[in-house]
């Protein structure tokens, strides 16, 4: 059994952030743990309030962890300012963690800002810890202050936000009006792309969240990176397939499809 650590918020509805990490976590067979780093009070409409947490309990429960037991992969999400940034940083360099994937979670699907907007540049000195990161469009747009409408222009935007010191990046092509075409540039300078068809459906929530856990989940078994980022795309095509309506917005991914069909739920 595989170790994987997240470090991000806590969504209080169970559709994405550490609940939808935890559990992607475990659907694909290893064992979960989890730092928070902020709470939020948030449904499938709308994220009503944010709490951080401070700078020593971050950093306890990232000691905690490390102190006791082998992390095979670490996943970081929503990081929401730039003292939680340092106390994760300075937590991860002494404990020299591997396979860490960053997804640089800024806004909710509903509008919310999850990272301060003043903390974006010390985002970006973050970053090169990271193995790999995963943005979406408009996280892309802010990293490297390029507007993206193609796929050249993800390529474009890939390369630029490089230049401050990212190993690998995915960007995912979710925003585009085409179909879901991810790009991946390597740190050889290597481009792949992963495409997917569009799913027909509003219930995303957690998506992100979804794929980065599961690409560190694949890194830690011991697959390379392009066949982690390639059975995460079959994955979560699958927890989309399965997704569900939970109340009046956008409901989340089917993350355990095997145990609802076995508990006969219809989907």
């Amino acid at each position: 059994m595989k170790n994987v650590l997240t470090i991000a918020g806590s969504d209080s509805c169970g559709g994405a952030g550490i609940q939808a990490d935890i559990k992607t976590i475990s659907s694909l067979g290893a064992h979960a743990m989890s730092i928070i780093t902020a709470i939020t009070a948030q449904n499938s409409c709308s994220v009503l309030a944010i709490e951080e947490l401070s700078s020593e309990i971050i950093e306890k429960q990232i000691e905690a962890i490390f102190e006791d037991i082998e992390v095979d992969a670490v996943k970081i999400g929503m990081l929401f300012n730039d003292r939680i940034i340092d106390s994760v940083e300075k937590a991860l360099k002494k404990f020299s963690a591997k396979n860490i994937v960053l997804d640089p979670v800024m806004i909710s699907k509903s509008g919310c800002y999850l990272l301060e907007e003043n903390a974006i540049n010390r985002l970006k000195k973050f970053l090169p810890m990271a193995t790999i990161i995963t943005p979406n469009i408009p996280e892309a747009e802010a990293l490297s202050g390029i507007k993206i409408e193609t796929v050249e222009d993800m390529i474009e935007s890939a390369f630029k936000i490089q230049k401050i010191g990212v190993k690998n990046i995915l960007i995912k092509g979710g925003h585009l009006n085409s179909d879901c075409t991810d790009i991946l540039v390597k740190e050889d300078k290597t481009i792949l792309k992963f495409f997917s068809p569009r799913k027909n459906t509003k219930n995303t929530h957690g998506t992100g969240c979804t794929l980065s856990s599961a690409i560190a989940t694949h890194l830690a078994k011991g697959y390379s990176l392009e066949e982690s980022i390639s059975k995460s795309k079959e994955y979560i095509s699958l927890t989309i397939d399965n997704s569900f309506s939970v109340g009046h917005g956008v409901g989340p991914v089917g993350h355990f499809v095997s145990l609802y069909k076995k508990a006969d739920i219809d989907f």
